[in-house]
């Protein structure tokens, strides 16, 4: 039987919705989401296997044009690199218009020979579905896109269409991972980027973009039929360290409780997670510390 196997770039600017769409294709979250942009920080794998096909989508951080820290320059190579010797590309955009960023995404994606499918994302927030046809006839005149489908990933709306443009384009060749590999990440990575979830989505604008999650200790106890995971959570500066773990403890208590849930969703398993909150001073513009951290490629 001949099989078709071939990797698919999910490109777009911040916050346009890569990571939902990926977790929707692959039926279970492998990608974090929050509403605040560039909350995907590296690349990621999701692996999607259906009978003689299997399409290997890399979720990438948000194309943006800040430079100014090292995680920054980290994330846009991250990006940058994922486009290279990939056999699709899906370019994510949102339905509430186009934006310079999306001029940048689209820059990038010239350099590459390869077929490009424009996705419009959050169809499901016009308020008029009439000014999407000439936002779509617009939009065929920036490139020769292979097709663009609207879709509104958050409640799966069309996201079968776009899995059968793709699975179309998928070159002939042999099957990468396993049929029941959902990515190849390790369940450490994983785990560290649940808790860094809900610490985006429970804490304010700026201070997510200036905290990491390392996964100090992860046991399995068959003995006692629990995982034991304790997470360090890095924090840029003093002051930040009380508003990660809030009054009397409060935040950082609710985080426990949403990832410990999320986690043992994740691994079927009873799971008991300690957390703790450390100093490591301009963490985020620190080359060697971010390699540390496990910023690379």
């Amino acid at each position: 039987m001949k099989t078709h196997c071939g990797y698919v770039a999910l490109i777009g600017r911040p916050n346009v919705g890569k990571s939902t769409i990926m977790n929707c294709i692959l039926g279970q979250k492998i990608s974090i989401t929050s509403r605040k942009p560039q909350t995907t920080r590296h690349r990621i794998l999701g692996i999607k296997t259906e009978d003689d096909r299997q399409a290997l989508y890399v979720d990438t951080p948000g194309l943006h044009q800040s430079q100014k820290r090292a995680l920054n320059r980290y994330m846009l190579q991250a990006t940058k690199g994922a486009i290279v010797g990939v056999d699709v590309i899906v370019f994510v955009i949102d339905a509430l218009g186009w934006r310079d960023e999306d001029d940048l995404v689209l820059q990038q994606i010239t350099k590459s020979e390869v077929p490009v499918i424009l996705v419009i994302n959050k169809i499901d927030q016009i308020k008029d579905r009439a000014n999407l046809l000439p936002y779509i006839e617009e939009l065929t005149k920036k490139y020769p896109f292979k097709d663009i489908i609207p879709v509104a990933a958050k409640n799966s709306t069309s996201i079968d269409r776009l899995e059968k443009v793709v699975n179309e384009l998928l070159p002939e060749g042999p099957l990468q991972y396993n049929e029941d590999e959902l990515t190849d990440k390790s369940m450490r990575f994983l785990v560290s980027e649940i808790v860094r979830e809900k610490l985006t989505r429970l804490l304010g604008q700026e201070l997510p973009h200036e905290l990491t999650v390392e996964i100090e200790k992860y046991v399995e106890d068959d003995e006692a039929g629990i995982v034991r995971i304790a997470a360090l959570i890095y924090v840029a500066r003093p002051g930040q360290k009380a508003i990660v773990v809030g009054h009397k403890g409060e935040v950082l208590k609710r985080v426990g409780m949403e990832a410990r849930k999320d986690i043992e969703n994740l691994i079927e398993e009873k799971v008991f997670l300690q957390l703790w909150v450390k100093v490591k001073k301009d963490w985020f513009d620190n080359a060697r510390l971010l390699n540390d951290l496990g910023y690379t490629e």
